[in-house]
């Protein structure tokens, strides 16, 4: 499905989904609008799992996408049951933090593995020497993206974790492209302050796709 599909039928859902309070008469809309949304949400977590974190799909984890998908759904049934986001922006917001928090819980499960993983393709700071092994350095990456301002946090995840290209970022805020690269051009700078880094060495990881 199209983007512009997904969208317009993702808003119809919104809409509807707003006008019933109760979590009975509600829970057929949701299950509605997430599988109308099902194959852009798998889109976003192929793209994630595939292009930024492929060593979550080998050993020892060996996660799949679909597994992923089932996991995001999952978490986004629970929330759309007292959520009501309003628009697609405000939908795939919440979509885009429930992936942030899915994959900090498998950041989680790698802490107790000797197994060296990284969140993003990205030189995270240099670790303190009590802070060895591999769960400081992505809580570090983890907590310094949810510290991004609002509004940068939101592109940054739009674009460099679920792979939205700029247009399709600026379609969705309904702002113009020029605004979406002004905002994750700041993320980087502000992710590069936090992780002790340059804004070029993150220059790799926010390319366009």
């Amino acid at each position: 499905m199209r983007t512009s599909q997904t969208s317009a039928a993702v808003q119809s859902y919104l809409d509807e989904l707003r006008q019933h309070a109760g979590e009975a008469s509600a829970a057929p809309i949701i299950r509605e609008l997430l599988a109308d949304a099902a194959q852009r949400l798998r889109a976003l977590c192929a793209t994630i799992l595939r292009r930024r974190y492929p060593r979550l799909m080998r050993p020892p984890l060996r996660l799949e996408v679909d597994e992923m998908l089932s996991a995001v759904v999952e978490r986004l049934m629970k929330a759309l049951r007292a959520a009501r986001p309003e628009t697609v922006r405000q939908f795939f917001a919440l979509a885009n933090q429930h992936m942030r928090w899915e994959l900090n819980e498998w950041a989680r499960r790698l802490d107790q593995r000797p197994q060296e993983f990284e969140l993003v393709d990205m030189p995270a700071a240099a670790s303190a020497p009590s802070e060895t092994g591999t769960g400081a350095r992505t809580t570090q990456v983890l907590a310094a993206i949810d510290g991004l301002p609002e509004e940068e946090r939101e592109v940054f995840g739009l674009v460099r974790l679920q792979g939205l290209t700029h247009a399709e970022t600026a379609a969705i805020l309904g702002v113009a492209t020029k605004t979406v690269q002004r905002r994750l051009n700041r993320s980087l700078c502000l992710l590069a302050d936090a992780l002790g880094t340059s804004p070029r060495g993150l220059e790799g990881a926010t390319h366009d796709s």
